[in-house]
């Protein structure tokens, strides 16, 4: 019953604000057309619910090359906020978390939730500990427990145990108490560019050093 819920209001509230949105959706994609050559959206993989695989949507918010394709490099620039493929539209759209407004289609059909852990690439699976699992016991969301808390400047550890934590205590009041609180947070872009945390592929190699190099 809590999840037929869940569901219910996902539908309703992403068919809703698509509608009450369609203005902004398409000026932002003329914005981005005229600001850099390529696609207005990109879709990429991501593991969710079930830890099945599906197309995450976006607005494009780099130029047009392999989004896919994203190396230790070009990572580490992204999480301190000065990857230089990022377009002038993008770092708006970043900043603003408008980039991930797309995904209310994600969630009109049922590949996302409203609130939930954030999808996670599929290399990243083997990276997420044991007891931390239950993260894919939901479906994943447009903003969660984590993103309140602290987005990037979170560790890789401290987002999938915040993680965990919300598929084991999710509900309807928790739900909507994300959402007024991830409307602050959008709002003061606090967390939105890496800390002191560790990322999940530095997670991945220490790891890997205590296990004596098993990869």
């Amino acid at each position: 019953m809590k999840d037929s819920a869940k569901r219910a209001f996902d539908i309703a509230g992403s068919g809703l604000v698509l509608v009450v949105l369609a203005p902004l959706l398409a000026a932002l994609a003329l914005w981005i057309k005229l600001d850099s050559p390529g696609r207005v959206l990109f879709r990429q993989r991501r593991v969710g619910r079930g830890q099945q695989e599906f197309r995450i949507l976006k607005f494009r918010s780099m130029v047009e090359r392999d989004p896919d394709r994203i190396d230790q490099h070009s990572e580490q620039a992204i999480i301190e906020g000065n990857d230089p493929r990022i377009t002038r539209s993008g770092r708006v759209l970043r900043k603003t978390s408008l980039d991930e407004l797309p995904q209310l289609w994600n969630i009109l059909v049922g590949d996302m939730s409203v609130v939930g852990p954030r999808p996670v690439l599929p290399e990243q699976v083997e990276v997420v500990p044991p007891d931390c699992m239950a993260r894919f016991d939901v479906r994943p969301g447009l903003t969660g427990l984590a993103q309140v808390r602290g987005r990037r400047s979170l560790s890789w550890l401290q987002q999938v145990q915040a993680d965990a934590e919300y598929a084991r205590n999710h509900g309807f009041f928790y739900d909507l108490w994300l959402i007024l609180r991830t409307f602050h947070v959008v709002a003061t872009g606090h967390g939105i560019y890496g800390g002191e945390g560790q990322n999940w592929r530095a997670y991945r190699d220490d790891m890997r050093e205590r296990n004596g190099g098993q990869k």
